[in-house]
C-alpha cells in the first residue's frame, strides 16, 4: 500500500467459513500487564487451515511474552463455523496461557 503496488498481490479466495477468536490480556480494554511469558505457544498443535496471528506480542530474552491488550488471533477455516469455533477454543486451551481471556459468544449469530 505504501508502494502503491496492491495490484500486484494475488488474492486467494474460499468457499468455506473462517471465524476468528482474540485472546487478550486479563484487564483489556482497561489496564491489562505487559511483559506476561506466552509458554507453550510452540506445542500448539496446528493442522491445515489453522493459525494463530501475533498481534500484541513481543520477545524479550529468546521468550514470547505479550505486548498489548489484543494478544494473539486464532483463526480456523473449515466448512462449520461451529467446528472453527470449538477448534479455536481447543486451540486457546491447549495455550493454557493464565493471563488471557477471550469472548466466549463469538459466532453465536451465525451457529445454528
Amino acid at each position: 500500500c505504501i508502494n502503491k503496488n496492491l495490484k500486484s498481490i494475488n488474492i486467494e479466495w474460499f468457499d468455506d467459513k473462517s471465524l476468528c477468536i482474540v485472546l487478550c490480556s486479563k484487564g483489556y480494554p482497561d489496564t491489562y500487564r505487559n511483559s506476561i511469558q506466552i509458554e507453550n505457544l510452540d506445542k500448539v498443535a496446528l493442522e491445515n487451515n489453522e493459525f494463530i496471528f501475533h498481534a500484541g506480542t513481543k520477545i524479550e530474552k529468546d521468550q514470547i511474552v505479550s505486548s498489548g491488550g489484543r494478544v494473539l488471533n486464532f483463526v480456523i477455516r473449515s466448512k462449520s463455523f461451529k467446528d472453527n469455533r470449538d477448534r479455536a477454543i481447543e486451540l486457546i486451551n491447549q495455550l493454557d496461557w493464565d493471563n488471557g481471556f477471550f469472548r466466549k459468544d463469538i459466532g453465536h449469530k451465525v451457529i445454528d
